[in-house]
């Protein structure tokens, strides 16, 4: 199994992408609501809204920490052939959203990506986004897992700022259509139900009535608004 196919396997199972919501569109006149919805402030309170123009409007950043973030979305979820990797999701732009609105994560990721230069220019001289593909991913093995046998401590702070990034880079990634995509998630369905099996009626005595078991227990016509006479019998 693949480093990709690994990662959406833990993700698929996780209930946080499950209650993800999924926004509908309407065919109807364009209303005030529609217009709200559509520049993406609705149900945003005018503190909300003042606070989202304020995060949207500072740069944190520089350039070279951006690019370097981006070089760690690639390697850390990179492209596959079915679907785009995290920065065609446009996950460093998130991962400078997170930043300005959560700053807990501003020191760390900042901190984080000097160590990184630092330990590049150690090992090869150069920074880490001037570094070659295998010296990149030389770097990230070191600190990519835990240390469990406490034989690489000087990798600790390091290992700390990668665990944290890693798990930006997935949430932004798969909080995203791409993402959900990849992960094969289609939102709330309708499944297909038989109703109680028959072990179950024969333990509380119960069965079905056999005129009405052609009509509710058909996948074919689970879409089929039910309709009713006046007397109260169903006609589809």
């Amino acid at each position: 199994m693949d480093r990709r196919q690994s990662l959406k396997t833990l993700l698929a199972g996780s209930a946080g992408v499950a209650a993800i919501s999924v926004g509908v569109t309407s065919c109807k006149t364009e209303t005030a609501l529609d217009a709200k919805v559509a520049e993406g402030i609705y149900g945003r309170t005018p503190s909300e809204i003042k606070h989202d123009e304020r995060v949207l409007s500072e740069v944190f950043f520089t350039e070279p920490e951006l690019a370097t973030i981006a070089v760690l979305c690639d390697l850390i979820l990179p492209p596959s052939p079915t679907a785009g990797g995290a920065n065609d999701a446009g996950v460093p732009e998130f991962i400078e959203f997170i930043v300005k609105d959560l700053p807990n994560h501003q020191l760390p990721l900042q901190g984080g990506l000097m160590w990184l230069n630092g330990e590049a220019v150690q090992r090869y001289n150069n920074t880490f986004t001037s570094l070659t593909d295998t010296e990149q991913k030389a770097i990230l093995d070191d600190i990519a897992y835990p240390d469990k046998d406490g034989k690489t401590p000087q990798f600790e702070f390091g290992r700390k700022f990668f665990d944290r990034i890693r798990g930006l880079v997935l949430t932004g990634y798969y909080t995203t259509k791409m993402g959900f995509d990849d992960l094969g998630y289609v939102g709330n369905r309708p499944n297909l139900w038989d109703g109680p099996p028959q072990d179950v009626l024969d333990k509380h005595g119960l069965k079905y009535d056999e005129n009405m078991i052609g009509k509710y227990v058909n996948h074919d016509k689970r879409e089929t608004i039910a309709e009713w006479d006046d007397d109260g019998n169903l006609l589809t």
